[in-house]
């Protein structure tokens, strides 16, 4: 009976511990994520930037990203993600949450009478989470 005590607590820490580096990597996701917003917010109105073509834009969001990407690993050079299996799937895991969060945010903007940007859609806060997340799987230490 022990050794079943046992096994269900190591199987409880690795998924515990799967789960909070998961969550790691989200929350850079989402920091970096917010910030971009956040500047494209604050420079659109003063800059008067022109609506670019949907392809041009994903374009834009997938630099950004892995520019994101890029300086991360400056600031943390390793995955939070320590298991190689784990760390592949994070490469669709974390962009598919980032997304769905970004379409929230946009969500909230819309019942508020705010205005939208593409990031605040799904499809480019998954390009841009996207295109971070494999800088970082690629790159990391």
């Amino acid at each position: 009976m022990d050794i079943v005590f046992e096994a269900l607590l190591v199987i409880l820490r690795l998924l515990a511990e799967a789960l909070f580096q998961f969550v790691g990597e989200v929350i850079l996701q989402l920091v970096f994520e917010a910030l971009v917003e956040l500047g494209l917010h604050w420079g659109r109105k003063p800059l008067h930037l022109p609506r670019l073509s949907p392809w041009l834009a994903v374009i834009g969001h997938a630099l950004a990203g892995a520019a994101a990407g890029a300086l991360s690993l400056w600031l943390f050079p390793s995955l939070f993600i320590a298991h190689r299996w784990a760390s592949i799937a994070n490469i669709l895991a974390t962009p598919l949450v980032a997304g769905a969060l970004m379409a929230q945010l946009g969500a909230w903007r819309r019942r508020r009478g705010e205005e939208l940007l593409r990031l605040d859609h799904f499809a480019y806060g998954f390009i841009f989470a996207l295109a971070m997340s494999v800088v970082r799987f690629v790159f990391a230490k």
